[in-house]
């Protein structure tokens, strides 16, 4: 219990620094700003067409679409750009604890840290859409245009047919909050491995892990390999299970239907994915040469 209030401890150090952080306080602003720019279709919409939305809906149809998770997720470049946080008392936690303790401090705030920028995002679009938004579990007027018609196609607001009818707002919102989560975990996950592999190397890793869900696109799939307009379904499927980013796009999930992953596959393929990524940086912190502005330590 010791070491885990130690963990605990570290992780809420790391939360301290954010207090006046610039780099902070920018990054939960172009959040919102994104937020804003993001959700404003399904808005200027509804305002439109005087219909109203279902308190969730502005985050479903927003973050139920991969450009806009990408989009969101390249903030995460700037929350963790500099994980681990190697300033000048590290050398102190170290001389109280163990550097595999203070690992995973890092790691229980990078967690934490990203569960709390999703929520941010979340309670964002909320936010913006207060104004013409209800609770109840049920899709609003504007759901049902959006999905039922090609408007939602034509104005890229990602409203699926299969998720109206077999779903509700509110477990759907629970799905995209996840997938996004564990989409973003992962990203820190591989920021702070690669920036214990090297300098900026995290920056460099997320850049490419962000282009490898952009690559991947259905649409560039059918490009590179030739597949026809009528072969398209098969470009869906094969990257709805290589990409990550499709991994954390809910409607690039099968429903009872298709040959797509279900949630459970990229509930575990995230866990899997980040688990490996947070192994892998408690081995590389065991022998990492720890370097600090004016000192050295020898922690053990």
């Amino acid at each position: 219990m010791y070491k885990v209030r130690q963990i605990i401890c570290l992780a809420q150090c790391n939360f301290r620094k954010w207090h006046k952080n610039p780099q902070i306080i920018l990054c939960f602003l172009l959040a919102f700003i994104f937020c804003f720019l993001l959700s404003d279709k399904v808005m200027q919409f509804a305002q439109t067409y005087a219909t109203h939305l279902q308190a969730m809906e502005a985050f479903i149809w927003t973050f139920g679409d991969s450009q806009s998770v990408l989009a969101i997720s390249i903030l995460l470049l700037l929350l963790f750009s500099d994980m681990p946080n190697l300033s000048n008392e590290v050398p102190y936690y170290m001389v109280r604890t163990d550097r595999t303790v203070w690992m995973l401090g890092q790691i229980v705030y990078l967690i934490s840290a990203t569960f709390l920028f999703i929520f941010f995002i979340l309670a964002s679009t909320a936010f913006l859409s207060a104004a013409r938004a209800y609770g109840a579990n049920m899709w609003s007027d504007t759901a049902a245009i959006l999905g039922y018609s090609d408007i939602g196609e034509k104005i890229a607001v990602p409203a699926f047919v299969k998720v109206l009818e077999l779903t509700d707002p509110y477990r759907c919102t629970m799905h995209i909050f996840f997938l996004m989560t564990g989409y973003s975990v992962t990203m820190a996950g591989i920021i702070l491995f690669l920036n214990l592999c090297k300098n900026n190397g995290g920056m460099v890793g997320g850049v490419l892990f962000s282009a490898l869900g952009l690559i991947t696109n259905p649409d560039i799939v059918a490009e590179w390999f030739g597949i026809s307009i009528e072969q398209i379904r098969f470009a869906n499927i094969i990257s709805g299970w290589i990409s990550p980013l499709n991994h954390a796009t809910y409607y690039m999930h099968s429903f009872g239907y298709d040959n797509l992953p279900k949630l459970w596959h990229s509930y575990l393929f995230f866990l899997l994915l980040s688990g490996i990524l947070f192994f892998l940086s408690l081995m590389r912190i065991k022998n990492y040469p720890f370097q600090f502005t004016g000192c050295t330590t020898t922690a053990k």
